[in-house]
This record gives C-alpha cells, structure tokens and sequence, in this order.
C-alpha cells in the first residue's frame, strides 16, 4: 500500500489525491450526469472547482485521514471516481459521499467502497456518527445509502441549494 492508500477492498483501493490528478476530476465531475446532483444547477465542475476540491480533501487526508477519496480498480488501477468523509460544514459531522463515472455504475462500486468507508470510520477514528445524504432525485445514491444501513432521517435543502434525503449511522456501540 502506497502512503496515500487509505482502505482496499475486495475489487477496489481507495487513495488520497495528488495536485496532478486535478484531471481525473475535471473529467468525472465534468460529465453533465455525475454533477447534476452534486449542485443546484447541476452545471459541471471547471477546472478551478475541481483544484479546489482536490486541494481540501488533500488537507482533510492529511489532517484527519478524511477527504473524498480515489477509487481505482485493484485489478488494472483505472480510476472509476470518488468516495470518502468530507466534514459537513452546518453542524461540522462527517459526511459520507461517492461519485462514479457512469460506465461504473450499477456493478456493486459504491456501496463496497461505503462498506469499507462505514467500518473504517468506526475502527480508526472516535466518530459517534457519520450523515450521508443525497439529492431525492437522486435514487441510486439513496439505495446505497440504504443498504450499508444507514438510517433516512430528514428531507431538507442542503448548503448547495439541493433538496436532500439525510441518512444517519451511528457507531454499533450507541445501540447497546
């Protein structure tokens, strides 16, 4: 494992970013159906957006081995998209998210990696909690949410305009 790999799982590693894989990005978020829910216009990510971006989740890996992660395929190492803890900046908790590029959809990707990233979170860090939300039109990403456990919770606007379906998991131990 290179310093930069977080977790591996069966088929996937999921890594911290470098500034030169700003591309990779641009490329997944640049695609009109990946950002349609990431905001409220749905318009895709410059350039700059996607630095910017690549910027923070590299000081939240630093910092707090947190961050939207890359996720690659363990088998030839093509970069598939995102998922990881970016810090939900109204009340400050992690907040689970993934995109993938849509040739990777619906084969297993994201809820595999939001398996690892679930077990992860509670076996590595002090987190009472994570959220992860997604927007209501967004059916795919609420299914994944739904199936690592996570509980539905809310339906409310998040800071980027969206309408959103919230979710909840809490640490095993709070149940007992």
């Amino acid at each position: 494992m290179s310093d930069l790999t977080l977790l591996e799982t069966d088929r996937l590693v999921l890594s911290g970013w470098t500034i030169d894989q700003v591309g990779d990005l641009v490329r997944l978020h640049g695609n009109p159906n990946v950002s349609r829910y990431l905001t409220l216009s749905g318009e895709p990510w410059t350039e700059e957006q996607a630095r910017r971006a690549v910027e923070h989740w590299m000081d939240l890996f630093a910092t707090r081995r947190l961050g939207k992660l890359r996720l690659t395929l363990k088998s030839d190492n093509t970069f598939i998209g995102r998922a990881g803890y970016g810090i939900y900046a109204p009340t400050g908790e992690p907040e689970l998210g993934f995109a993938l590029f849509e040739e990777h959809h619906g084969q297993g990707y994201a809820t595999e990696a939001a398996i690892a990233l679930r077990d992860w979170i509670f076996r590595e860090t002090d987190a009472s909690q994570f959220i992860g939300f997604a927007d209501t039109r967004n059916a795919p990403s609420l299914a994944v949410l739904r199936k690592i456990g996570m509980v539905p919770t809310t339906v409310e606007v998040e800071p980027n305009g969206l309408l959103c379906q919230f979710h909840i998991y809490e640490r095993p131990e709070n149940h007992d």
